[in-house]
């Protein structure tokens, strides 16, 4: 098969139109038209499903894409190696956490990381599942909890616990409750146990909705979740991490958190001499150990 006109099968592919894969490629929309009809007889099949809308993949598209995708994660390796063996850092970095994590600590912080080099391109992908990083879905992760998948460097950055928060304002109003037995008395913010996230956090919530809480708002990320109690709705379940960032945030109930979450940064071990990976693995160290150290001066205080 022609390697050119696979590739702009997989622009298609990916695109899902003619016009815009030929906008990607600087192709016009008839060019990569008739590259696609001429992989087409080539192959003898269909390879898209053709109406109105855009392009479907047929069965045997489908499989096309798949070894196209394959081969792109590996020229894009072997593209990222290439460049990495020169001694600055650029290029497209891609990682991926949880919402709340990449929402409310990570983000926040990484003009710090551009600060120090200005040519990185960083695709942060923010979402609960699990991308496979061996299959090159993303360079590099923050999880929270030990990957279990082989050919992985990893290491451990911190521990999370969920716990119960609300601003001075609203405890002035409706008063805090001293002990489990008031938490009927309040709103529970929260997200709802069924909702992908760490199991620790759906553990807790679960175990404070069976006090038969009167009212509740459940979200489906710690970011709405953190809204809601800075506008005053109610008492939180969040992560502890917030509170640096976050001051106006109260404990309520201290005796009440959730089991130890653990956080790690993994990336393949094909990436190990990675430049990009190196750049940001230290950067997330260094603002962990900042992180660590004001928690324990705040402690000590």
């Amino acid at each position: 098969m022609d390697w050119d006109k696979l590739r702009i099968f997989h622009a298609v592919a990916d695109a899902g139109s003619l016009t815009h894969a030929g906008e990607a490629l600087h192709l016009s929309q008839s060019a990569v038209s008739r590259q696609i009809r001429a992989l087409e007889e080539s192959l003898n099949t269909t390879l898209f499903h053709r109406h109105a809308r855009g392009l479907i993949l047929t069965e045997q598209g489908e499989l096309l894409f798949d070894a196209t995708s394959s081969m792109n994660r590996r020229l894009e390796t072997a593209s990222a190696r290439i460049r990495d063996s020169e001694d600055e850092v650029f290029g497209e970095l891609r990682v991926t956490t949880t919402t709340g994590f990449g929402t409310l600590w990570l983000a926040p912080r990484l003009g710090k990381l551009y600060e120090k080099y200005p040519d990185l391109k960083i695709d942060l992908m923010l979402e609960e599942r699990v991308l496979d990083l061996p299959m090159r879905e993303a360079d590099v992760a923050i999880r929270m909890k030990e990957p279990s998948q082989a050919d992985l460097i990893r290491r451990r950055l911190m521990s999370v616990r969920m716990r119960l928060y609300a601003t001075a304002d609203y405890l002035a109003t409706w008063g805090s409750p001293s002990g489990l037995e008031d938490i009927p008395e309040h709103r529970l913010i929260s997200q709802n146990p069924s909702t992908a996230q760490v199991a620790a956090g759906a553990t807790l919530v679960q175990s404070l909705l069976a006090q038969d809480i009167r009212s509740t708002l459940t979200v489906n990320n710690y970011y709405g979740v953190l809204q809601a109690v800075l506008f005053n709705l109610g008492i939180g379940v969040l992560p502890d991490y917030l509170t640096e960032d976050f001051p106006n945030l109260v404990r309520v109930l201290p005796e009440v958190e959730s089991s130890e979450v653990p956080v790690f940064l993994a990336y393949p071990e094909e990436l190990r001499h990675s430049k990009r990976i190196a750049a940001f693995r230290d950067f997330v160290m260094e603002e962990i150990i900042a992180y660590r150290k004001r928690r324990v001066d705040d402690t000590a205080t």
